[in-house]
């Protein structure tokens, strides 16, 4: 289980939604970033060193400060979608081999390379910005039903990563809420959503929507 590549954001003008800018073009690095928390969701501000979002009221802060998505989920959507998708494609900061990061759960913590660890939050959520970088119509459906939105972390020990680090899996937490099951329940399979409550690691603020959405 390693890093394959890690990536920051280039920026772009975005006509996809009201932010001018976006930061979902990322590109790999060839030299060690240093990652930390980066405090509460509002100024773009995301956890490694030279990256940041644009869309400040929905991406960014403690709860989504790095985003991974499989090498191997990538390689999928590659045979599906009719184009070669290079690390970084889909707006990842991190790009692994060897790990089923939609099967984390959510509370997960990862150590990656020598210093870092993270701890898994939430599923990404699709959103307009990422159909039109993608240029496919009816993207945001699709993906949703593919159901590997690849997971958010928290950053728990700050520190330097980079391409080809191991990635170990240092603690799982005792609940079967995996970052698959949290997206399906948030998006085509709301009668998952009362098990989502079994993962105290989701944010807060999904925690409230899904007591507001089940009435509690």
């Amino acid at each position: 289980m390693k890093l394959l590549s890690v990536n920051i954001a280039h920026a772009i003008d975005n006509p996809w939604r009201t932010a001018s800018q976006t930061g979902i073009d990322k590109r790999p690095v060839s030299v060690p970033v240093l990652v930390t928390a980066p405090g509460p969701m509002g100024d773009g501000s995301v956890g490694l060193a030279g990256d940041r979002v644009y869309d400040v009221d929905h991406h960014g802060g403690t709860d989504q400060a790095v985003y991974a998505y499989a090498r191997e989920d990538l390689d999928s959507w590659e045979s599906i979608l009719g184009r070669p998708l290079v690390n970084g494609s889909f707006g990842e900061n991190l790009t692994t081999a060897g790990i089923d990061v939609n099967e984390a759960l959510i509370g997960e913590r990862w150590k990656v390379g020598d210093e870092v660890v993270l701890e898994v939050t939430r599923p990404r959520i699709p959103c307009s910005t990422f159909q039109g970088w993608l240029d496919r119509k009816g993207w945001v459906k699709e993906f949703t039903k593919g159901a590997l939105p690849g997971p958010y972390f928290r950053v728990i020990t700050p520190g330097h990563l980079q391409a080809g680090d191991a990635v170990e899996v240092l603690e799982r937490p005792d609940h079967d809420v995996t970052v698959s099951l949290a997206f399906r329940a948030m998006t085509l399979e709301p009668a998952l959503l009362p098990r989502l409550l079994d993962a105290p690691a989701l944010p807060a603020a999904d925690q409230a929507l899904v007591r507001r959405r089940l009435r509690l």
